[in-house]
Parts: structure tokens; C-alpha cells; sequence
């Protein structure tokens, strides 16, 4: 199949699985971290990996992206299976990951950041689109990253991925100690993100961030999801919800 075939699959199957993650186990070194993630992610999708801080989220999308000690089980990603795939090939399968960490070039101002990315297929925003979607980029454009307040900089960590073709996003904790202000900017451009037909993974603390956003809900408790809920099952059982975050 051509490349250019390949990139129409994202709009012609739209509500088939783009990712399935099954009995995944996750180690670093002697510590096992997963004991049998299981869930999936249907094209188009915006689904939460919540839950209480050690309970596993952000290793499940380390482990996605092959970036843990070792793992088992099996991660089909848009009918690829990638346990045995090496973690530079992951991204070429069209998907991005934002770590917590963010990893902005601090040497570099904010359109050399945004440059700087490889295309990993076509279809990528271009530097006038990423602006328009993010204008504080655009007025900030000529300024250092360690010039940049730290929701600049979180926007700048998404702004990059879009640049690179992903279709499908791992956002880690994207709104951590940013100023409301920032996590509504941060919200619309997720509902943006998804209107374009981008399929998304949120781990996030900020519930009242994630609940209006994500059509699905992922529970985890040590290691493993305990719980799924769907955005129309979400009144009925915030409830319950509340007692296993700990709200």
C-alpha cells in the first residue's frame, strides 16, 4: 500500500480502532509497574487514563512508545502490532507523544522549536496553522524556550507535534501547574485537535479539565485500568468516580 493510502485510511475508517493495548505488562528493571493493561481507542477518539499519582498512566504511554525497561503483551497501533518495534519507528506510525517533561530547546526560540521536528507523514500543520491555532506562539515567536512562561512552553510541546503528521496524540499531564487561563486554551485546542479527526490519549489529573473533553474515561489502579465510563455514563457515576481519584 502506498504512503498516500495508507494516510487516507485515517478518514476513511473513522470510528475503527486505532489503538489496542492488551494484557500489557511493563517493567523498569526487577520493578513491574503493568500487571495487564487493557483497552482501546477507537479513530477519532478522545479517551483519560485516569487516576491516583503511582497508579501507572504515564507508563502505560511510556510503554506505548517502547520508552520502558522491557514489556509484554500487545500494542496494535491503526492494525500494527509494535511490541517488537523499535521506539525511533513508533512515531513513523503517525503517532505523537508530549511528555510531562516537555523537552523544549531552551537554546532555540520558538519557531526553531517548532522547525526543528522530522515530518513522520504528510498532512502536518503548517508553521501559519499552528499559529492561528496558537497566537501566544506567534507573538512569541523570536523568543527563547527558557524565555517562556510554562504554559508557552506546554503549548510549544503540542505545537511541535502537530508539525510532524501525527494522527494520533499521548499527552501527559499537559495541564500541570499552568494558570487556568492556559488549561481553557489548552481545552479548546484539544476540541479543535479532535474536530480534525485527531485520536487522542489524555493522562490528566485535572478531572474537570478532562471530564467535558474525552468520550471515554480509563480508571487505573495499581497498574491495571479497574474501571471504564463513557461520557454518557459520566453523570450517573461521577459519584464513583470521585471516591477512586480521591477527589
Amino acid at each position: 500500500m502506498s504512503q498516500a493510502a495508507k494516510i487516507t485510511d485515517y478518514h476513511d475508517l473513522d470510528g475503527a480502532e486505532m489503538l489496542r493495548v492488551s494484557d500489557l505488562h511493563a517493567f523498569y528493571g526487577e520493578s513491574h509497574i503493568l500487571h495487564g493493561v487493557d483497552f482501546d481507542v477507537k479513530r477519532g477518539e478522545l479517551v483519560t487514563l485516569l487516576g491516583r499519582n503511582g497508579a501507572g498512566r504515564s507508563t502505560t504511554l511510556k510503554a506505548i512508545m517502547n520508552m520502558v525497561g522491557r514489556r509484554t503483551g500487545s500494542i496494535v497501533i491503526n492494525g500494527t502490532e509494535t511490541l517488537g518495534m523499535k521506539a525511533h519507528r513508533i512515531p513513523r506510525l503517525g503517532i505523537g507523544y508530549c511528555p510531562e517533561e516537555r523537552g523544549i530547546f531552551a537554546s532555540l526560540d520558538v519557531e526553531e522549536n517548532l522547525l526543528l521536528p522530522p515530518t513522520v507523514r504528510s498532512g502536518g500543520m503548517s508553521i501559519d496553522e499552528i499559529y492561528a491555532m496558537f497566537p501566544n506562539l506567534h507573538e512569541r515567536r523570536r523568543s527563547q524556550g527558557t524565555r517562556l512562561s510554562g504554559g508557552e512552553q506546554q503549548m510549544l510541546a503540542l505545537a511541535r507535534i502537530l508539525r510532524t503528521g501525527a494522527r494520533m496524540l499521548l499527552l501527559d499531564e499537559i495541564t500541570e501547574g499552568l494558570a487556568p487561563v492556559i488549561v481553557q486554551v489548552l481545552g479548546e485546542v484539544l476540541v479543535k485537535l479532535k474536530a480534525r479527526g485527531m485520536t487522542i490519549v489524555l493522562v490528566e489529573q485535572n478531572f474537570r479539565f478532562a471530564a467535558p473533553l474525552a468520550d471515554r474515561h480509563f480508571v487505573m489502579e495499581h497498574g491495571r485500568i479497574v474501571e471504564a465510563i463513557s461520557a454518557a455514563e459520566l453523570p450517573s457515576r461521577r459519584d464513583d468516580l470521585n471516591s477512586m481519584l480521591g477527589v
